[in-house]
């Protein structure tokens, strides 16, 4: 059927293609589980197992970090943090629901560039693009299909390691809460607006870069870059600089949805089957 120039089932068919080679191929899976592993497993069950275990500490060792509570709004977040007698509550809470949070895209960024650096600059590398190419399908149904082979599987894998945190932060922590204390409400945009926005910028911006580069490995290394605005925020969360709460979050991700608009536009506008055809020569 056909739409606005564009095959739905020649996109959807090209999109499943795509993610079945991504279990055949151990260059894209791994980096996919090994920063989700590393956040939403290890992480919370380290600091969880050692924050128990200095529960009757000095509580002015945590007064510093503490200090970054008395910087917040009067939001929902500050409320339940005051409300709490232990320190090493405050600070646990403080941590796996407020100064995580930036950092946890880290998961949608690596997998959606991962995946888009497989899709397109390796269907380079391997030499088959130049037969997509020649393929019977219009060029809005390539690109569809190969947006959405990319930013389905980061958004899933984005969710499940959302759970995980959540499975493994409560778990590691329940001995001093003795309740669920993950997550607080300012995940929701995070996670329904921020983190699909992410994914699908991480996805256009690969497109992008991908006439310039011929092998995987320089695309993926090029995703790197990506990573540095979430460090910013991040040390700008930690340092009090900048407070992401619900708000925040949820300007955050209308801002992203607008860029992505704008570089959807400009890269449809720019799709071209002869110069397709010469970026496989460079």
């Amino acid at each position: 059927m056909r739409h606005r120039g564009m095959n739905r089932r020649a996109a959807v068919a090209i999109a499943r293609k795509d993610i079945r080679g991504i279990t055949s191929n151990v260059q894209v899976w791994l980096p996919m589980l090994i920063v989700p592993l590393i956040f939403c497993l290890v992480l919370p069950v380290i600091l969880g197992v050692a924050m128990r275990s200095g529960d009757s500490g000095d509580a002015e060792d945590l007064d510093p970090m503490l200090a970054l509570v008395d910087k917040m709004p009067g939001t929902t977040l500050k409320t339940k943090i005051d409300a709490m007698d232990s320190p090493v509550q405050r600070l646990i809470y403080l941590m796996f629901n407020h100064l995580f949070a930036p950092l946890f895209l880290l998961i949608p960024i690596m997998a959606a560039s991962t995946i888009a650096a497989d899709s397109f600059v390796g269907e380079k590398e391997r030499g088959t693009f130049e037969s997509l190419l020649l393929a019977p399908i219009d060029l809005m149904s390539m690109f569809v299909g190969k947006v959405m082979a990319a930013w389905v599987p980061a958004v899933v894998v984005s969710a499940a390691s959302f759970v995980l945190y959540g499975v493994s932060s409560n778990i590691a922590a329940w001995p001093l809460f003795g309740y669920v204390f993950f997550p607080h409400i300012n995940w929701l945009p995070l996670m329904v607006i921020v983190m699909p926005a992410v994914s699908l910028l991480s996805v256009e911006i690969m497109v992008m870069v991908s006439t310039r580069m011929s092998t995987f490995q320089a695309a993926y290394q090029m995703s790197v870059v990506l990573i540095f605005p979430i460090l910013a925020l991040m040390i700008a969360q930690v340092t009090g600089v900048m407070i992401l709460d619900t708000v925040a979050f949820a300007m955050i991700g209308v801002g992203i949805i607008i860029i992505d608009l704008i570089l959807l536009r400009l890269i449809v506008g720019r799709l071209d089957r002869s110069r397709m055809f010469e970026s496989q020569v460079r």
